[in-house]
């Protein structure tokens, strides 16, 4: 059996699992409690594992491993920023599970007096910024899962050429998180997302115990040979590589990139907080208590898996080589598979090298699966509960029609997912999951920070944050020199979505955060005093009450 059959015979496997798990989902869900909240049975640990698989994306597995391998340091400076991403939100977990229900949109209701208008702005964010990230994880699949299966171009895997394999994957693996989400609810979701994260985290361990042991343990000896392979020498082990590059004799483009590296590391660390998936999640738990605790086991879930990325990362440089990485794929994604198959060959020979790979491969799929699935999950939730329950029928629906429309509407979102990501398949999107962390810290976060700790803030301060964070983020993109005006030095070739020749690039950082999230914070402020209603300061205080002692929440 090849290494690529035997990936795809896993995939199947897990597929099935998975499946049987969504049937059985579905005959245990029967309300809005269970299907938006898997009826708040999970305790904090399983609730914690399932969050780690969240945010534990095949960007975070496959991408931050490639970064460091070809990067060196200043790929390990992108892993701390993943984890400190949890201190903040460990920090508001509490607080925003007690104030809310099912969605973002309950916990800025909760002290305003016109519902409308924050509900139509939560279910745009929601959704706005969960296809972005959708789209870019898609594209991803696509491409990676032809690379797993061994189907490069001119050559066919089950009679498909490459370009079909990638689409076909693209659509497979949109119909499989529609099935999951629309049959299973938050039940199935939640249990795919801890099957995945036991694959990964054991995947991680295997591999990182066999890459230490090529190096007798000696964490030293394996950056050593990192660095003496990576051709950049002791540079590969100081930051300076990727980010905040110093160019010579250029004062203002040294400037421009330590400020997009800092304008990055902004949108990483505020935006884990106010990503629609990772908010649902804290409402799976029975109370405030609960969902501390899943942030807790998140946090050590997450702090021991990045601390794992160094090993693969350097391991990969190291054994498996700069240029071996960069003739697979240019973005290093395929590092770790390379790193799989060569420490599996180490200790069994070409059959080992088979297996390891496969199993490597499959844990990717089961990645991409399950964050897409929960990114879904939100938009759905927020669309029929939001939108459709409390704006349509104001606030009357039979519960009923609510789940009826949420798996209507995981069927609408996945579809448009699945277009958008056939139609761009061959485009780099990869600055997409930047993006949509910048539209969640810009939109998002001071929508939740300011409704739980500004008394005089009002609905036309929630409504004027939003829709300032959001537009401000796509406004900035689109006339950053990541639509338009890179070019490579070299090659003369672009490095942006338009191609040579066209350039409208006004804003000079590739990453908006810096400037977009105090845009959504001022519109906020801005909108708060323009707005003719005043604060309900009652609302407020019961507010107050219930998010710190969880009072009345459900």
């Amino acid at each position: 059996m090849t290494g690529g059959a035997l990936t795809f015979g896993l995939f199947l496997v897990f597929i099935l699992v998975t499946l049987a798990i969504t049937v059985r989902a579905r005959v245990t869900t029967r309300g809005a409690d269970d299907f938006y909240a898997g009826g708040r049975t999970f305790t904090g640990p399983q609730n914690g594992i399932a969050l780690a698989g969240d945010y534990m994306s095949a960007a975070s597995f496959l991408g931050i491993a490639g970064i460091i391998a070809l990067n060196g340091y200043d790929g390990f400076l992108y892993s701390i920023g993943f984890l400190v991403a949890w201190l903040l939100a460990l920090l508001l977990v509490e607080l925003v599970r007690n104030a809310g229900r099912f969605t973002m949109g309950d916990v800025l209701v909760r002290r305003v007096r016109r519902q409308a208008p924050v509900r139509r702005a939560a279910a745009v964010s929601t959704v706005t910024v969960s296809v972005f990230y959708l789209l870019a994880q898609m594209v991803g699949a696509g491409a990676l899962v032809s690379l797993l299966l061994g189907i490069h171009r001119g050559e066919r895997f089950l009679g498909m050429g490459a370009g079909t394999a990638k689409t076909v994957t693209i659509v497979a693996v949109g119909a499989l998180m529609i099935l999951y989400v629309a049959f299973g609810g938050m039940k199935a979701t939640t249990w795919v997302q801890i099957i995945k994260t036991g694959l990964l985290m054991a995947g991680a361990v295997v591999l990182t115990a066999l890459v230490l042991g090529r190096f007798g343990f000696d964490a030293s000896a394996m950056l050593g040979s990192a660095a003496d392979a990576s051709g950049k020498g002791e540079a590969f082990l100081r930051p300076g590589l990727q980010y905040g590059q110093d160019v010579p004799g250029d004062a203002y483009r040294t400037v421009v990139n330590k400020l997009d590296f800092i304008s990055l590391a902004l949108a990483l660390v505020l935006g884990t907080a106010g990503l629609p998936h990772v908010v649902a999640r804290f409402f799976t738990v029975p109370d405030g208590r609960a969902a501390r605790t899943s942030v807790s086991w998140a946090i050590g879930l997450v702090g021991v898996f990045y601390l794992m990325t160094l090993a693969l990362g350097f391991g990969a440089a190291a054994l498996v080589g700069r240029s071996a990485i960069v003739a697979q794929d240019p973005s290093g994604n395929t590092a770790v598979p390379q790193l799989a198959q060569a420490v599996g060959q180490h200790v069994g020979g070409r059959v080992g090298g088979d297996v390891l790979l496969a199993f490597i491969g499959a844990v990717a799929f089961a990645t991409i699966l399950a964050v897409v699935s929960g990114l879904v999950l939100a938009s759905s939730a927020s669309l029929a509960h939001d939108y459709f329950g409390q704006v349509l029928m104001l606030g009357r629906p039979r519960e009923s029609q609510e789940v009826a429309v949420a798996r209507f509407a995981s069927f609408l979102v996945g579809s448009l997912a699945i277009v958008l990501a056939v139609v761009a398949r061959d485009l780099n999107v990869a600055f997409l999951v930047a993006l949509a962390f910048a539209m969640a810290a810009s939109a998002n976060v001071p929508a939740i920070v300011l409704s739980l700790f500004w008394r005089r803030f009002n609905s036309a301060g929630v409504v004027a944050g939003i829709y300032g964070g959001l537009i401000g983020s796509l406004v900035l993109v689109f006339f950053s020199p990541v639509v338009s005006g890179k070019v490579d030095p070299v090659t003369g070739q672009s490095l942006s979505l338009f191609p040579t020749g066209v350039d409208f690039h006004l804003f000079p950082l590739e990453n908006p955060g810096l400037v977009s999230i105090p845009i959504g914070f001022a519109c906020a402020v801005a909108g708060t005093f323009a707005g003719r209603e005043k604060a309900d300061r009652e609302r407020y205080d019961d507010l107050s009450v219930r998010a710190l002692t969880g009072a009345g929440s459900q």
